[in-house]
């Protein structure tokens, strides 16, 4: 109940836990990261890994090559920036129009202990329906991880529990399965589209 209150109000449900994560983001994907310079991530067709996605399809990267893609790794019980990329990632598709059904969107768990098969699909079923919830065992979520340069971390919180620093960029490949750009966390839908617009092949690129 307290993860559906989090996902209807999206930003609203922030509050100490938005912010212990915040932290973690800044850890992670924000300043204070440690990732070696000059990373970027490979190829689609370079990765290799396994995965499962919400309706119990086995996925991996070729499964992304053909079409543009974008990319985001989570988790269900993310308090704050899950829920709002994937709403931006919604509003994002919304805008393509048509375009968006050429389009494919992974959202990969960091958490695959909690988030089995089933959670994906209950929650990725709260947005837009072209994105896909992605989970498998912990070896293969590490070398997805890995494959796109993404960066998680399990961090205790207070009465034994646990929630998950990660990546909060989203990663835009083009049809052929080469990293175009990353879209930030929070970056303003006039900036975000058109990076999209642009992964996109010539025949949809003008299509609203």
């Amino acid at each position: 109940m307290q993860r559906r209150h989090l996902l209807r109000y999206g930003a609203a449900g922030a509050g100490a836990l938005g912010l212990m994560l915040g932290v973690g983001w800044w850890r992670v994907d924000g300043p204070g990261t440690s990732k070696p310079a000059g990373q970027r991530p490979l190829a689609l067709s370079a990765m290799d890994f396994r995965l499962t996605d919400h309706e119990g399809n086995e996925v991996g990267p070729d499964t992304l090559i053909g079409r543009p893609t974008m990319v985001f790794f989570g988790f269900t019980y993310c308090p704050d920036v899950c829920p709002t990329t994937l709403s931006d990632i919604s509003g994002w598709l919304d805008d393509l129009g048509d375009a968006a059904a050429q389009m494919n969107v992974a959202f990969i768990t960091v958490d695959p202990e909690r988030d089995t098969v089933e959670a994906m699909a209950e929650y990725v079923g709260y947005f837009h329906p072209a994105i896909r919830g992605w989970t498998g065992p912990e070896d293969q979520i590490a070398r997805a991880a890995e494959g796109f340069r993404a960066l998680y971390e399990r961090a205790p919180t207070k009465g034994g529990g646990y929630t998950m620093n990660h990546t909060a960029s989203v990663f835009l490949f083009d049809a052929e399965g080469e990293h175009v750009t990353m879209i930030d966390y929070h970056e303003p839908r006039e900036f975000a589209v058109p990076k999209i617009r642009r992964a996109l092949p010539e025949n949809v690129e003008g299509a609203t």
